[in-house]
């Protein structure tokens, strides 16, 4: 399960937590300009964007799970059940899952031309390799204007507008939006009391205009809570304030270990939690453990190189001793 969101301030922030119950040891990569992308299905790519994101490198390829272009354009696969892979389809553009963020972070610059290459793809149903088969998720795109949901389902390919900026498991995105309406009265200011003319009712604590806000860490709960959070904090003046800030809204959603057992003696919980500042294509992050945030910087790297830039998470929690 996981949980990903789009801040806008001064400038575009997009990032995700990965909830799971084991870690694939992933990096943050860069893959520049010149890199190849093989494609199974279709031609590799030579030059593109250079992307920066989180992902599992193997066999030299990059796996991602959440990245950002240099162009601004943001992508997040996140766990979905209900996902339905599709066979070859001749006279389509045949890509499959894992290959996805690289093919439209590649191409893409905005939401708008990310639409237009969605037209023709088809999300073939094809593994990375036996030892990694496909995993079903669905996808979030975003850039500074916009944002949508993919969804490849038994129905066909599902693109739906994301107004609220976030997304998280099941069920499909159109059933979690119209649940919203439910929470509908969920407020930032104190309440009236609407419950009776004839019953003095006293607001007798701050923060009850969010009474009925779910708290639990199903998906469904999640995306009520993130929606409402996300909606309602306020910009910061500074990076710095604006990063903080960003971290406190999937912190909302954050799972503890423990506390969602997912098997006997297997619990899930938030790996990583991801911040990127999408004008300035710096890739914010903190673990489970470390609870400080670091960061890597696309343009501190030579984005005209051929080789994946591959930085290890910093684990561990840094301790600052005043004393």
């Amino acid at each position: 399960m996981c949980t990903a969101a789009n801040f806008y301030a001064d400038d575009h922030y997009f990032g995700r937590n990965l909830d799971l119950e084991f870690s694939y040891n992933e990096t943050v990569v860069i893959t520049p300009r010149n890199y190849t992308f093989p494609f199974r299905k279709t031609e590799d790519i030579e030059s593109h964007y250079a992307i920066i994101g989180m992902a599992f490198v193997v066999e030299n390829y990059p796996l991602y799970y959440d990245a950002t272009n240099e162009a601004g354009l943001s992508m997040a696969g996140l766990n979905f059940p209900e996902a339905k892979y599709p066979e070859f389809v001749e006279n389509k553009d045949n890509i499959t899952p894992f290959e996805f963020i690289p093919w439209i972070l590649s191409k893409a610059e905005n939401v708008s031309q990310a639409r237009e290459l969605l037209k023709n793809i088809n999300l073939v149903n094809i593994n990375f390799s036996e030892q990694l088969p496909l995993s079903p998720l669905h996808w979030i795109i975003s850039d500074k204007t916009e944002s949508i949901v993919v969804e490849c389902v038994e129905e066909g390919l599902m693109v739906y507008d994301n107004p609220v900026g976030v997304m998280t498991n099941s069920p499909s995105f159109d059933k979690q939006l119209f649940n919203l309406n439910n929470y509908r009265h969920l407020s930032v200011k104190t309440p009236e009391n609407t419950f009776s003319k004839n019953v003095e009712l006293k607001a007798y604590s701050r923060g009850m205009g969010g009474m009925g806000l779910p708290g639990d860490l199903s998906s469904a709960s999640r995306f009520v809570k993130v929606a409402f959070t996300r909606e309602n904090v306020l910009p910061g003046k500074s990076e710095s304030e604006n990063i903080s800030q960003f971290f406190h809204i999937l912190g909302s959603v954050y799972q503890q270990k423990g506390c969602c057992e997912v098997a006997p003696e297997a619990f899930e919980y938030t790996i990583y939690s991801s911040c990127v500042n999408t004008d300035k294509g710096i890739y914010y992050y903190k673990t489970y453990e470390n609870s400080q945030i670091s960061a890597v910087n696309m343009h501190n790297y030579d984005l005209d190189s051929e080789e994946l830039s591959i930085h290890k998470l910093v684990e561990g929690q840094q301790i600052n001793y005043q004393n």
